[in-house]
């Protein structure tokens, strides 16, 4: 009797000590998850405050002033063009990510990709700014979008390299909600121009529009260079010497990475849900503006409008990141993609003017940060470090391609039906077919 009672308090002992073992791991991690953040994580932050201007000036200028070329082309659809545009850039990234992805896991070569495609992007970006036909600016802007693209798939592995897994969410959510809120202050310089340039300077409308893409360049190129002078790449798959072996083995090496993903069932399962629902998301944001334009609402009202979202999503991004402290970063994206199921059932069969657009768009401000910087987070934190760039690429073929998805359907249906409603309303069926397969997964970072 005595002996059982010696073991079971041993047993005791044993659970005890194991319990606070955890406990002191769990309060560890909240601490190094809660510190100030590091100049290496602020200077990677930056460059969403950079390349975010672009985004939005694409989001809500550049459909507007290529509405404008069809127009004088006698174009009148611009839901199906901008569609069929951003599905050949998504395309182009999809084939070109993986590959790139795997090389650029040599030691060194991250930081390269990176900046080629980044001053891709910052060059293109200033060539629409000349006298271009609407077919001509519409290459033009692809290109751009490619080199935007290309950018942010390295800086996007860049976070494993920045900061630990503690900190992967709130470092990744400060990322996009300053981007959001960043964005804006080059945003509103190029509409004071474009709406008060004609007056002040006596430029064209289309002088000031032209001259707001090289205001965005030239901020992107600026909030580029504290990444490019500070940035390490700690995690890589072999070292400077052996780059040439590690390229010669770059397609075997992507079809072991494949592989490893589909034996790998909670990230296979989150890359399938990951394809549905970020194809919902990326449709909503390139779509928007040429949606609102094809239902007639007024183009200052739509820019303004845009330009809410950005400060909607700056403390709804940090929120998130926080949130998904307490619950989980897989709990925070399976909110979200419910909440854009209520988002595009109220576009489809509600927004009809202005003041829908200005709901719609504080709707998406909301959430649009939060699932974009968890998802980047949650992924790093459940894939090898030293493959980072190289599972990366395969994170963007799945975006990207899901992208080119989404984009072709709605103007598909679209053109197809005669109505752009019908269109809005079929990204609701990916959505629920995400939302299956986040509920399936069984979330590695629980287990």
């Amino acid at each position: 009797m005595s002996h059982k009672l010696t073991l079971s308090r041993k047993e005791s002992t044993l659970t005890d000590t194991a319990d606070t073992a955890a406990e002191s791991r769990t309060t560890a991690q909240a601490a190094a998850a809660s510190r100030k953040m590091t100049s290496r994580e602020k200077k990677w932050i930056v460059y969403d405050v950079g390349n975010s201007a672009f985004v939005l000036l694409s989001t809500a200028v550049v459909p507007i002033y290529t509405n404008s070329l069809l127009k004088a082309a006698g174009e009148t659809n611009i839901v199906s063009t901008w569609g069929y545009a951003q599905t050949i850039a998504s395309l182009v990234i999809a084939v070109l990510m993986p590959l790139l992805g795997s090389i650029a896991d040599v030691q060194g070569m991250k930081v390269k990709f990176f900046t080629g495609f980044f001053l891709t992007g910052v060059v293109m970006c200033c060539a629409m700014a000349l006298p271009l036909g609407w077919l001509a600016f519409l290459i033009v802007c692809v290109l751009a979008t490619i080199g935007l693209n290309g950018s942010l798939t390295f800086y996007d592995s860049m976070l494993v390299d920045t900061t630990s897994n503690e900190r992967m969410d709130r470092i990744s959510s400060h990322g996009y909600a300053w981007g959001y809120i960043g964005s804006t202050v080059p945003f509103i310089v190029c509409i004071a121009l474009i709406f008060g340039g004609p007056a002040l300077f006596g430029w064209s409308t289309v002088a000031c529009t032209r001259a707001s893409f090289v205001i965005t360049a030239v901020w992107w190129a600026a909030f580029t260079i504290p990444l490019l002078t500070s940035y390490k790449q700690v995690h890589y798959r072999a070292t400077a010497a052996q780059t040439g072996e590690a390229i010669r083995g770059t397609f075997a090496e992507l079809g072991s990475t494949f592989r490893a993903i589909r034996r790998n069932k909670p990230l296979w399962m989150f890359m399938i849900a990951f394809f549905f629902y970020i194809d919902a998301v990326n449709t909503v944001i390139s779509m928007s503006t040429s949606y609102g334009t094809q239902l007639g609402i007024d183009s200052t009202q739509l820019v303004v409008a845009l330009l809410v979202t950005q400060f909607v999503a700056f403390p709804s991004a940090i929120i998130y990141g926080k949130l998904a402290g307490r619950f989980g970063a897989k709990t925070m994206i399976t909110v979200a993609v419910v909440a854009y199921m209520c988002i595009v059932f109220f576009a489809a069969f509600f927004l009809r003017s202005a003041l829908e657009f200005w709901i719609l768009a504080i709707l998406v401000g909301m959430f649009q940060g939060g699932i974009q910087a968890l998802s980047r987070s949650y992924y790093g934190k459940i894939i090898p470090k030293d493959h980072a760039n190289e599972y990366y690429g395969f994170y963007d073929i799945f975006g990207k391609s899901a992208s080119i998805f989404g984009s072709f359907m709605v103007a598909t249906v679209t053109s197809i039906t005669g109505n752009p409603s019908l269109g809005v309303l079929s990204i609701g069926v990916l959505l629920v077919l995400a939302l299956v397969f986040l509920v399936l997964q069984k979330d590695p970072m629980k287990a």
